[in-house]
């Protein structure tokens, strides 16, 4: 089996902190778009795959312009949909309703939201046709997805992971083996 590199790349901090952006398409600042941009340097990859809301796709598109690449859109890179929550502060959202989706987000999504397992299977098909080292950059949501599938996690244990705006996680995965990975560094 062949190994390809896989850089999962959280987008930049967005303009308004401390939501709940799912489908929101909040803009990145200046500020994470280069903080993203200088955390990709000297990845060697061959490919740039991001989500397509403009605080993954805006760093994506610098960082693939830098090295002579096209970035591909890819929806199933978005982050959870937060549903009636979404563009929320948790502060402002019903405490009983959240701490059960903390606790078990494919019972409990948000209303008209989506389950954890639907994100689960959308990152799945999109992990499943990288074949070429790339650089991903997604949300703290889609790259615990792939980290919980990868690695074999749940929610809870993948939820511990400190994701911080611009963090890279770089794993070693074995071509037709997507569920096996290896991580290689994790920076944040």
């Amino acid at each position: 089996m062949r190994e390809i590199t896989v850089h999962l790349l959280r987008h930049g901090a967005p303009i308004r902190e401390g939501l709940m952006l799912g489908r929101t398409d909040e803009a990145p600042l200046p500020s994470g778009i280069d903080r993203c941009f200088a955390r990709a340097e000297g990845l060697d990859i061959a490919a740039v795959v991001a989500s397509d809301l403009a605080r993954a796709a805006l760093p994506a598109a610098r960082i693939a312009a830098s090295i002579g690449l096209v970035p591909n859109f890819d929806a199933r890179w978005r982050e959870l949909d937060f549903g009636h929550w979404d563009g929320q502060t948790p502060e402002r959202l019903p405490r009983e309703a959240l701490a059960r989706f903390w606790q078990d987000p494919d019972r409990n999504p948000p209303p008209d939201g989506e389950r954890w397992s639907h994100l689960r299977s959308r990152v799945a098909a999109a992990l499943a046709e990288i074949d070429r080292p790339t650089l991903v950059v997604a949300h703290g949501g889609s790259i615990r997805a792939a980290l919980s599938l990868l690695l074999g996690l749940d929610h809870r244990q993948v939820w511990a992971f400190d994701l911080p705006y611009a963090a890279l996680v770089s794993l070693r995965l074995w071509q037709g083996s997507i569920p096996t990975a290896q991580v290689t560094g994790l920076q944040t």
